[in-house]
């Protein structure tokens, strides 16, 4: 299950984290937002402690949702500090979204190629 934020308390969770923040912009209506939960929650045990993942609804945080430019959901932004490093819009599978959370990941722990051949969890344990 996703952490959930709202407006009031997005800029604490986002902004003040000590991991980079991967934002999953729904809305309870959201059919594919709702089916790419189990792969975001195996993507962020997968990374424990690298990343930190939220979701917020984007009906009840129109703020938000205005901030961000929001033009379809799911969207999905990962967040260092108050910097939008990537934003992913398109979805087009899971395991296309599943490489693309994880490319996201390796870009931003500066690892190497050679390591970007191994799974997330093997990374983890080196």
């Amino acid at each position: 299950m996703v952490l959930s934020v709202s407006e009031r308390t997005f800029a604490q969770e986002v902004f003040e984290a000590s991991t980079p923040v991967l934002v999953h912009f729904s809305a309870p209506w959201c059919g594919l937002c709702r089916a790419i939960e189990p792969t975001l929650t195996t993507f962020e045990s997968d990374w424990a402690g690298k990343v930190k993942l939220l979701g917020v609804n984007a009906d009840l945080s129109f703020k938000l949702a205005n901030t961000y430019r929001l033009t379809s959901l799911p969207t999905l932004i990962l967040f260092e500090g108050d910097k939008v490093r990537f934003r992913f819009e398109q979805y087009q599978g899971r395991e296309e979204l599943r490489r693309t959370l994880d490319s996201w990941m390796l870009s931003t722990s500066g690892l190497s190629a050679q390591t970007q051949r191994l799974q997330p969890q093997e990374i983890l344990n080196r």
